[in-house]
């Protein structure tokens, strides 16, 4: 946390929470050594029942034969950055891709609206929901900007997810630059037991321009789920004094209240919503919101789709409709072809040139590593345009779905 942290003095509003959390500890796990050929296997109830490491590893989505086939192909890379070595199964995955994961975000696009018709520089900061991807967005409050490569490690039932990136979010009405450093992501019980999903640690978002931030502490599972998805933490001002104090739940809502130097609430004052998260379809399998439905259908498809939509990625589409086969077999295909055109491309003499993206020469410093930055050319906003101002209304295919992915730089060669 900040200096002067006042989470850390006698009598704060979260010092009771805080160290009740520390002495309750991270959640139960319990390893399941014991048992020949599952050595270094770990896994975690996200509730801390008494069930043993047994009976656990027992629950999940996939069946025994199937968890031990993939426990022999995984086991040999613990400790490794899985990103680019290993083909990992489609079951883990949900259907949308990391293009469609830059766009989720701006589900909540209102809160940056806000940010840039607020006068208040410290209410600026409460009102940015955490983005959780990469990618551009741009409107006439504010302009969006990540690069972004995930950073793994792979522990055996779990891995292990670092946000390696640089975010930048510039409020147009004055030109206030934000930025951001999002926590890590732990996904436990990959194999053998109940998936769940963990981000313990600290984000903080700095107001580049005049030094205020804030710093949100994204509290650990605790025993019997004690803490799970909870977030509290301070605005502070340049002086890093608090200002604010927020506290909420990153998958319900989020709230804050005015607060004195010491980070008590100020008399008079009340805590207020700032954000609640989006509703989804009832029994939805992947917890999609409406919005996210839209990012998939092809009803919402823009005119004219370009044929490096995501909407037409195969393994995905099959993934959607639960044909776990098929998916399997087109992602395969499709890493194949990524695999080749790289041969192809070295064989050239020739390097991968993004078309909607210039690489700079700057190189961000992040807490995981060092990164190459990249920034929007506005191509893709001068190809919608032209587009959209079209006089031919005619659309060139009538079935979109007949359309084929073609994301490759050498679409008419055969690598």
């Amino acid at each position: 946390m900040a200096p002067n942290d006042p989470k850390q003095n006698s009598g704060g509003f979260f010092a009771s929470i805080a160290s009740g959390l520390s002495n309750i500890g991270i959640a139960m796990s319990r390893s399941v050594n014991g048992l020949v050929g599952y050595e270094g296997l770990e896994v975690i109830n996200p509730e801390g029942g008494t069930e043993d490491a047994e009976e656990e590893a027992k629950r999940g989505r996939w069946k025994q034969e199937e968890r031990d086939s993939y426990w022999r192909m995984m086991q040999k890379y613990i400790g490794s950055d899985v990103t680019s070595m290993v083909t990992l199964p489609v079951i883990i995955f949900e259907p949308m891709t990391m293009v469609q994961k830059m766009a989720e975000l701006m589900e909540y696009s209102h809160l940056l609206d806000l940010a840039d018709e607020c006068d208040d520089p410290h209410m600026r900061l409460v009102s940015h929901h955490p983005p959780i991807s990469a990618g551009h967005a741009e409107n006439e409050h504010f302009t969006y900007d990540i690069t972004s490569k995930v950073k793994t490690k792979f522990l055996g039932n779990s891995i292990e997810i670092y946000p390696l990136g640089r975010t930048r979010v510039t409020l147009k009405r004055d030109g206030v630059v934000l930025d951001l450093v999002p926590p890590l992501t732990k996904v436990s019980n990959l194999i053998f037991g109940r998936t769940w999903i963990d981000s313990p640690g600290e984000m903080v978002l700095t107001n580049m321009t005049t030094g205020d931030k804030v710093v949100l502490y994204f509290q650990p599972c605790g025993w019997f789920g004690t803490g799970r998805y909870e977030v509290d933490g301070y605005v502070y001002n340049a002086d890093e004094e608090p200002k604010i104090l927020m506290t909420g739940k990153w998958n319900e809502a989020m709230s804050y209240q005015l607060c004195d130097l010491e980070g008590e609430p100020r008399a008079g004052t009340e805590l207020q919503e700032v954000w609640r998260v989006a509703e989804a379809p009832k029994n939805d399998k992947y917890q999609y919101t409406y919005f996210a439905h839209k990012m998939n259908s092809f009803d919402t498809a823009p005119k004219k789709l370009l044929p490096s939509d995501s909407r037409l990625r195969p393994d995905r589409y099959a993934l959607e409709k639960g044909d776990l086969s098929k998916s399997g077999a087109e992602k395969s295909r499709l890493e194949e072809r990524q695999r080749a055109e790289k041969r192809l491309r070295e064989a050239k003499g020739e390097q991968f040139t993004p078309k909607w993206f210039d690489q700079t020469n700057e190189v961000h410093p992040t807490p995981w590593g060092d990164l190459e930055l990249y920034q929007y050319n506005g191509k893709y906003t001068e190809h919608r345009a032209a587009i959209d101002t079209s006089s031919d209304t005619v659309e060139e295919v009538t079935d979109i779905q007949s359309l084929e992915f073609n994301p490759w730089q050498y679409p008419n060669e055969s690598p």
